[in-house]
């Protein structure tokens, strides 16, 4: 016999963010520290400090930054070094200052991971 289990995303969401909030497992950097053009691995994404709107998060984590993935800074606007040209994979968004705060990531990739 099988069983059918309805998906839930609200669940797909909390394993992807660490409970949208919690400390990243590991230390690591926040994206907009991270060198231009050094290749990184997205550990976590964190909600922001007293925030409780899912919105930023959710949106963060349907684009595809998720923990294992490749990203880099390309390049980064003037003045105020904003925003910032983020490639993961192999697809390029801007994202905003305190946007990429928010994505913990560690300096290198993942062998065998794809990056443009």
């Amino acid at each position: 016999m099988l069983h059918w289990r309805a998906w839930n995303p609200a669940h797909f969401l909390t394993v992807q963010t660490n409970h949208f909030g919690a400390a990243p497992a590991s230390s690591g950097l926040r994206l907009d520290q991270l060198p231009d053009n050094q290749w990184a691995t997205v550990l976590d994404v964190a909600r922001p400090e007293g925030a409780d709107d899912r919105e930023l998060v959710l949106r963060l984590t349907e684009i595809g930054f998720v923990p294992g993935e490749a990203v880099r800074i390309v390049a980064r606007g003037l003045p105020g070094r904003e925003p910032l040209a983020v490639r993961l994979g192999h697809t390029t968004f801007a994202l905003r200052r305190h946007e990429a705060a928010l994505i913990h990531v560690a300096p290198g990739v993942p062998e065998g991971a794809s990056h443009g």
